[in-house]
């Protein structure tokens, strides 16, 4: 199925930008006219796999993080979310609720959170090159409101 619309946007791993890239997400995904809660579940979903990128593929330095978003006649919105960081060593562990190589500032619940939230996850990585998280959701079509 070919994408009705498509954006794309990248910028630097730091903290200050997940926001950023929550927001981007959104209000792109506004065509869709999701209800609050939708649109709620996409943006925990984002900041949850942006934070990722920041602190696990990138650690100690700075990276970029790329978003390309794409929106589908029956109501889906495709979300990739990729960075060039060290890679995941053994995806099925991380995935796994609580597992964190963070140390104890982190709760290990990003994965589960994003698969939570979202209808499909999927995760793709190499060591040394990153990750991709790919996340679909489809928004409910609501039948219009007749005015009189």
């Amino acid at each position: 199925m070919k994408p009705t619309n498509e954006m794309s946007v990248s910028f630097l791993s730091c903290s200050a930008n997940e926001s950023f890239g929550r927001a981007a997400v959104a209000a792109f995904a506004a065509q869709l006219d999701p209800t609050i809660d939708e649109l709620s579940d996409i943006k925990t979903a984002v900041s949850e796999a942006v934070t990722n990128c920041i602190v696990h593929a990138y650690r100690d330095s700075i990276g970029v993080i790329y978003i390309n978003c794409k929106l589908y006649d029956n109501g889906r919105i495709a979300i990739r979310i990729r960075d060039k960081g060290c890679g995941i060593e053994d995806i099925g562990q991380a995935m796994q609720p609580l597992f964190t190589t963070a140390g104890d500032e982190r709760a290990g619940l990003g994965f589960a959170v994003m698969e939570s939230f979202m209808d499909k996850l999927k995760v793709t990585s190499k060591i040394g090159h990153g990750t991709s998280v790919t996340m679909n959701k489809t928004i409910e079509r609501r039948p219009m409101q007749k005015t009189n």
